[in-house]
């Protein structure tokens, strides 16, 4: 874009908001100078924030509504009244062109429906997949479905494996990256009908710019088997709020025993470079920033209760986005194997 990457921001969406949506994307400009923002909400509130900044005031576009989607509304509604709200411009700033992506901590359910509506699907895209990265073992993966479709068919998942592929090309720089299937076991015949139909849509398949690992278990996630986890919006959302649970169960265990004693508390102070290290890489704000993956632009869903760091980070995935084109290799992608992956799947014969 000719002033650099423009990003469409929902003032009003959110626990934090509108301060953590000031205050993240001005934290992003420290690392991104030349990011601009259209920002979208009321501006008695937002005005005296904005201007309390030291980059944002000067790469910002105040556009005023009073209108808001509240997390209650339905996705229904969002569509009949949402249009004019703070969600619902940002998301039209994108499809006019004003902006090359939407990031809103609103209402998951309204931002779906909107930006399906507003943005339109890609072609041969059936449904938008709702993607974010996860940390592993070896680093971070990219898991989706995370909660926008709770029942999917075999072709939703052959869609997911091809975007999330294409997804992590382009924020984790792998160049072939591996695509396995959520199950309930890694053998070919475990799991329900729809898993096998996409799992052997994925095998038959040829030249695909991903290798298909076959099926993993829950325990392959957090071991990084494989760059891509795919699934369904139920099973992933369980699977990511599980680890997040997990996580600060581990954490609070872990500051539980360093307060124990004196003793423990001098072994804190000696290990504590160690401990903010793993602090750090459990922090769910560093992966915060799900995308719906399948529409014609960008839209980023950041976690509704997340603070300004979070929020920055959801604005960075947006950044990233834009920058590596993503929208449009995911079309060039699923332009080259149409007959392959996007043919509806014969059902497996059940096996006696």
């Amino acid at each position: 874009m000719p002033h650099g990457v423009v990003i469409a921001l929902d003032g009003m969406g959110g626990d934090n908001a509108p301060f953590s949506v000031v205050a993240g994307a001005d934290a992003v400009l420290e690392q991104h100078p030349e990011v601009r923002f259209l920002l979208f909400g009321d501006r008695a509130k937002l005005d005296p924030l904005i201007e309390a900044t030291t980059r944002l005031k000067h790469r910002c576009e105040v556009h005023h509504t009073t209108e808001v989607v509240r997390d209650d509304d339905k996705p229904g509604q969002a569509l009949r009244k949402g249009r004019q709200s703070s969600m619902g411009l940002a998301i039209e700033a994108v499809r006019e062109g004003r902006a090359i992506g939407v990031v809103s901590a609103g209402n998951t359910g309204a931002l779906m429906a909107l930006s399906k509506f507003v943005l339109r699907m890609l072609p041969d895209i059936d449904r938008p997949a709702l993607a974010s990265l996860i940390p592993t073992l070896k680093g971070e993966s990219v898991m989706l479905d995370l909660g926008a479709n709770v029942e999917c068919d075999a072709r939703n998942l052959v869609e997911f494996a091809v975007m999330g592929a294409q997804f992590a090309r382009a924020l984790l720089g792998r160049l072939k990256p591996t695509v396995g299937i959520l199950n309930v076991g890694s053998e070919q015949l475990k799991g329900n009908d729809t898993l096998r139909e996409a799992a052997e849509a994925l095998r038959a398949a040829q030249d695909l710019p991903f290798t298909f690992h076959g099926f993993i278990e829950g325990n392959d996630i957090g071991a990084g088997t494989v760059d891509v986890v795919v699934t369904d919006g139920f099973t992933g959302n369980v699977a990511l709020k599980t680890a997040e649970g997990t996580a600060r169960l581990v954490s609070g265990y872990i500051s539980a025993a360093l307060r124990r004693s004196w003793m423990s508390k001098i072994g804190a102070l000696l290990a504590m470079p160690a401990l903010k290290a793993l602090r750090n890489r459990l922090d769910p704000r560093a992966y915060n920033g799900g995308v719906f993956l399948g529409l014609n632009g960008i839209a980023v869903k950041s976690h509704g209760g997340m603070d300004a760091t979070g929020f920055a980070s959801a604005i960075g995935v947006a950044v990233d986005m834009a920058r590596s084109h993503m929208v449009e290799k995911i079309a060039e992608d699923l332009r080259r194997f149409p007959v392959q992956l996007l043919a509806t799947p014969q059902p497996l014969v059940a096996t006696p």
